[in-house]
């Protein structure tokens, strides 16, 4: 049996995964039943899944974090509690977080393993070089977008799907949280 992987990825409406800035965490948008449904997704046995780039940015921000921030919200919480793969060919173990493990080498050939190895289903939030690499590869299973009602078209970072090849997407589930925020899940198919 092969488990599945999800891309998690939050996004502004035109394509950034972060702002610079006067814009906060979640650009601001956060409501109750957003982190509700995010606490209640990251429940769930998993195993998550990171490149170097988006592991480092996650231990420092939870270095550098209180806990009445934003960092600490319960659903971030469990998701660094969760069992987690880093691929790296940087990074070395023991991690800086609580069951992580370093795996060297290519990230389509490290997934694809997991892929086959894992009785849990597999999920990535963010990583974003990493993750469009798996879906050119075919290993994504689904893409799941939150999308903030923002345009960060002066201050945004990190072009979701920048260099990305062309893909069609089939809309799995959809919903709207805290009356401004849409989650979209989608399974995506390379373009041919």
């Amino acid at each position: 049996m092969t488990a599945s992987y999800t891309f998690d990825v939050f996004s502004s409406l035109d394509g950034f995964g972060a702002a610079g800035g006067d814009w906060t965490g979640y650009w601001g948008k956060q409501g109750p039943e957003l982190l509700s449904h995010r606490l209640a997704q990251y429940r769930q046995e998993q195993r998550m899944v990171f490149g170097a780039t988006t592991y480092r940015m996650f231990t420092q921000m939870l270095a550098s974090s209180t806990e009445e921030s934003e960092v600490r919200d319960p659903w971030v919480t469990r998701m660094t509690n969760l069992p987690a793969t880093v691929v790296s060919t940087t990074l070395q173990g023991p991690l800086d977080w609580p069951e992580a493990t370093v795996v060297a080498g290519d990230a389509v050939d490290v997934v694809a393993r997991l892929k086959e190895e894992s009785d849990v289903p597999l999920r990535s939030h963010g990583s974003l070089s990493m993750n469009r690499a798996l879906m050119a590869a075919g290993l994504v299973d689904r893409v799941q977008v939150t999308l903030f009602p923002v345009i960060t078209g002066q201050t945004g970072l990190e072009r979701i799907f920048e260099g990305a090849a062309d893909f069609d997407l089939d809309l799995v589930e959809s919903r709207t949280l805290d009356g401004n925020i849409q989650e979209l899940i989608y399974r995506p198919t390379l373009h041919s």
